[in-house]
């Protein structure tokens, strides 16, 4: 898999766009491995990396937000 930047991906990352997000909360409901509540009810991202091979499994928990806050991001190894 080759991300944005031309360079082979090497994992995957979510990220949460603070200006969509509602706090309804379905993300740490359906990733608690990705994501917990922060204070005010708001998600916030646990740092982790998963191999590229998780893509559809972390695609799904992006597109259950229903406000489209949920953002994944390729890393590369250099």
């Amino acid at each position: 898999m080759t991300s944005l930047s031309g360079k082979e991906a090497t994992g995957l990352r979510f990220r949460i766009d603070t200006d969509l997000c509602a706090g309804h909360g379905r993300c740490y409901a359906l990733g608690p491995e990705y994501f917990e509540s922060d204070d005010i009810g708001y998600a916030k991202v646990l740092d982790r990396v998963e191999p590229a091979d998780r893509r559809d499994g972390m695609e799904d928990i992006a597109m259950a937000c229903p406000e489209g806050a949920i953002l994944i991001e390729e890393t590369s190894g250099s």
